[in-house]
C-alpha cells in the first residue's frame, strides 16, 4: 500500500509501558504499520502516574528509540501520551512535545472526571502548545456524558479517537460516540494506539469505512497529519485540483 497515513499515537518503542516489550517487537509493530499505508508513525509512551517519565527512563526510552528508527521502514518519530496528573502542572511542557510538531498528546482518564486533564491543556496552552486530547470516546467522563468531548473541543483542544473503536474494537458505546466525534468534526484526527501484536498500528481498515461514511475528502485530513500540520502538500494539492476540476 502506498504510504499515505500520519498515526501519533502508538507505543511501539520499547519503555516500560504497556507497548513493545522489547526491540524485536518494536521492529515488527512498525514494520506491520508500513505494510498498512503508514508513512508517518509516533512512538508516544505513557507517562502514568506510577511510571513517570524519570531522567533515567527517558535516556533508556531514547536510547531504545534510536535503535528502533534505524529499523523502522517508515518515518519513526517520538512523542509521549501523559495521562494528567498535578505533578505534570509544574513541568515545561515542551519536553513532551510530539516531534516536529507544537503538539502534545494527553489521554482523557479513563474512570473519575476531567478536571487534571482541563488544567493540564490549559498549562499546555499557556506554554504555546497545543493539547491533542487521545481516545475521549473510550472513557467513563465522556461515555456517561459525550458533551464533554464537544466542550473540549470548542476550547479548540484537537481531539484524537483511535482506529480500533471505529471498527467496533472497544465495544458498541466507544463507536457510537466516536463517530459522532467525526462525524459533527469535533474529532479531528484518527490514530492507532496500536500497543502489542494483538493490537497493531494500522489505518488502513478505519480509514476505508470512514471514506465510505464521510467520504473521502472528509476522510482524508483525519488520517493524513492535516491536523498536526504534516500533511503531504502535493496530495493536498491533488485533492483541490480534483475538486476544482
Amino acid at each position: 500500500m502506498e504510504p499515505r497515513f500520519v498515526d501519533c499515537h502508538s507505543h511501539v518503542a520499547p519503555s516500560g509501558d504497556d507497548g513493545a516489550e522489547d526491540l524485536q517487537t518494536g521492529v515488527s509493530l512498525c514494520r506491520d504499520a508500513a505494510q498498512h499505508g503508514t508513512r508517518i508513525l509516533f512512538a508516544t509512551p505513557h507517562v502514568w502516574p506510577h511510571l513517570p517519565l524519570t531522567e533515567g527512563r527517558e535516556e533508556d526510552i531514547r536510547l531504545a528509540f534510536a535503535r528502533l528508527r534505524t529499523e523502522a521502514p517508515l518515518e519513526l518519530r517520538l512523542g509521549w501520551e501523559l495521562t494528567p496528573t498535578r505533578p505534570l502542572l509544574a513541568e515545561d511542557p515542551h519536553r513532551y512535545r510530539l516531534e516536529g510538531t507544537d503538539c502534545v498528546l494527553m489521554e482523557v482518564p479513563f474512570v473519575g472526571d476531567a478536571g487534571v486533564l482541563v488544567a493540564l491543556a490549559e498549562h499546555v496552552e499557556s506554554a504555546g502548545l497545543r493539547p491533542v486530547i487521545a481516545h475521549p470516546e473510550r472513557t467513563e467522563a465522556v461515555l456517561d456524558r459525550p458533551a464533554l468531548a464537544h466542550e473540549l473541543g470548542d476550547r479548540g483542544w484537537t481531539l484524537q479517537v483511535n482506529a480500533t473503536s471505529l471498527l467496533g474494537r472497544h465495544g458498541e458505546d466507544a463507536a457510537e460516540v466516536g463517530w459522532d466525534l467525526l462525524e459533527r468534526g469535533v474529532a479531528t484526527i484518527v490514530a492507532s494506539d496500536g500497543h502489542r501484536r494483538t493490537r497493531p498500528p494500522q489505518l488502513d481498515d478505519a480509514y476505508a469505512l470512514a471514506a465510505r461514511r464521510l467520504g473521502e475528502d472528509r476522510a482524508v485530513p483525519l488520517f493524513d497529519g492535516t491536523a498536526l500540520g504534516l500533511a503531504t502538500p502535493t496530495r493536498t494539492a491533488s485533492r483541490e485540483a480534483s475538486r476544482a476540476a
